[in-house]
C-alpha cells in the first residue's frame, strides 16, 4: 500500500516521505495511529505544497544556521510562567513557548518542532535546551524560567 507519512516513523522515513508497505501494516499501525495516510493524486499535490513551506522556513545554509547557534548559545532567555510559591510551574515549559521567547528577544525565528527538551522544564530556574537547526549544526540554549 502506498502512503503519505505525517510524522516520522523509526526505520521507514520521516515526515513527508511516500513510502511502500504491506496492507496490514499501514490498516492495524500507521493509519490508526494518524502517521501515515493514503497515498492520492491530491494527497500528493498537497504534500509537494506543504514541502515548498517547510524549504521556506527552513535555514537554508549551514552558514546561516552556524550564525544562528552563535547567537542562540551567547543569550540567555528569559521566560516568565506562572508558578506556585515554591517554584513549581503550573505545567510546563513547552517546546513553542521557547520558540516565541527566542523571537520575542532575539528576534530569531525558530521552529518549535525542532526544539528538543530532554526532561520536562516544571521549576524555576535554569534549564538547558537544544535545538536542531540544520542536519549539522545543533544549538544548546540557556533558560532561565521566571516566575510570571
Amino acid at each position: 500500500m502506498k502512503l503519505i507519512l505525517t510524522h516520522d516513523v523509526e526505520k521507514l522515513g520521516s515526515a513527508g516521505d511516500v513510502v511502500e508497505v504491506k496492507d496490514g501494516y499501514a490498516r492495524n499501525f500507521l493509519i490508526p495511529r494518524k502517521l501515515a495516510v493514503k497515498w492520492t493524486k491530491g494527497a500528493g499535490l498537497q504534500l509537494k505544497q506543504m514541502a515548498a513551506a517547510r524549504r521556506k522556513r527552513e535555514i537554508t545554509s549551514i552558514e546561516d544556521a552556524r550564525a544562528v547557534r552563535d547567537t542562540l548559545q551567547s543569550a540567555l532567555i528569559e521566560l516568565a510562567l506562572p508558578a506556585t510559591e515554591n517554584g513549581r510551574l503550573f505545567g510546563s515549559a513547552s517546546t513553542a513557548d521557547i520558540a516565541d521567547a527566542v523571537k520575542a528577544q532575539l528576534n530569531q525565528t525558530i521552529d518549535r518542532r525542532k526544539v528538543v527538551i530532554d526532561a520536562p522544564i516544571k521549576t524555576i530556574g535554569n534549564h538547558e535546551v537544544t535545538v536542531n537547526l540544520h542536519a549539522d549544526v545543533v544549538a544548546t540554549v540557556k533558560l532561565l524560567v521566571l516566575r510570571g
